[in-house]
């Protein structure tokens, strides 16, 4: 249960829709389910506004599903990251809903779709070979509730090709930048844009990129004002940062909550009698 859905439980009983008891099971929930190999916090959706997400590396087949079981059963949603083609058949066989993107390598299911909130998470990939880590970042910020444009192959080996795209760069809420090789595309965009700026090197490139750690380097040292760097291939922690920035907009969006025992004002009586028709005005 995410907080937009807990308030709306509330309203639900205040309007009288919903029982106090219905009310009360839902908030005495126990807040983590111990599976033996696995301790599921089935209340992180409430504190975070996302639940908990699987991490499938490393996990068998069988314990990825009985975690994602327990998710799904709490909130209706569940992300699993960085799986295995055994991984998904498993998933695909016990969830209808589940669907696998193999390039992310990740398994989203939804029962209801989040409510997509303003602004837009801009996804930047330096190249082709860069797109499964920035495919997770796109997956991630989408199934967490967020507008996301992919603006694939724009490294600055071919600079145009970036200047081309720069509209929908510079419209973004924020930019996620992924990169290998050298990882100087984030310090360019970030030079371009009003935005915050993710950065995300990836383990892309020859022999002297050292696995990523050249493009990490470099993107640490950026000239570019405003960037923040993620670990090597993580496009999953950028994508979360991202939405929490975005979640911000969000929030700036919402009217404030009116004053206790505050009042309208009053209407202006005179201007209202000079507006009647027929009536000569001063």
């Amino acid at each position: 249960m995410i907080p937009q859905e807990a308030n709306e439980l509330l309203d639900r009983f205040l309007k009288g829709q919903v029982n106090r008891k219905e009310v009360l099971r839902a908030f005495q929930a126990a807040p983590v389910k111990d599976l033996g190999f696995a301790t599921v916090d089935s209340q992180r959706a409430l504190r975070k506004g996302f639940p908990e997400v699987v991490f499938g590396s490393g996990k068998t087949p069988e314990q990825v599903v009985a975690i994602a079981e327990v998710i799904c059963e709490s909130d209706g949603r569940v992300l699993i990251t960085r799986i295995t083609p055994e991984h998904a058949r498993q998933l695909k066989r016990r969830f209808k809903r589940a669907v696998y993107n193999a390039c992310a390598r990740c398994v989203t299911i939804e029962k209801t779709p989040l409510p997509k909130r303003p602004g837009t998470i801009a996804v930047l990939s330096a190249g082709t070979s860069d797109l499964p880590v920035a495919e997770e970042a796109a997956l991630t910020a989408e199934i967490m509730g967020n507008h996301v444009r992919r603006i694939n192959d724009v490294g600055i080996a071919g600079l145009h090709r970036l200047l081309a795209r720069m509209p929908e760069i510079q419209e973004a809420s924020v930019n996620i930048v992924v990169a290998g090789m050298e990882g100087a595309l984030p310090s360019a965009v970030a030079g371009l844009v009003s935005r915050p700026v993710i950065a995300v090197p990836t383990s892309v490139g020859y022999g002297a990129s050292f696995g990523g750690l050249a493009a990490l380097l470099g993107m640490l040292n950026s000239c570019g004002s405003g960037v923040t760097v993620v670990n090597i291939d993580n496009g999953f922690g950028a994508a979360y940062a991202a939405s929490q920035i975005n979640m911000l907009l969000e929030e700036s969006c919402e009217p404030p909550p009116p004053q206790k025992g505050s009042r309208s004002p009053a209407p202006d009586r005179g201007r209202a009698r000079a507006r009647k028709p027929g009536r000569a005005t001063a």
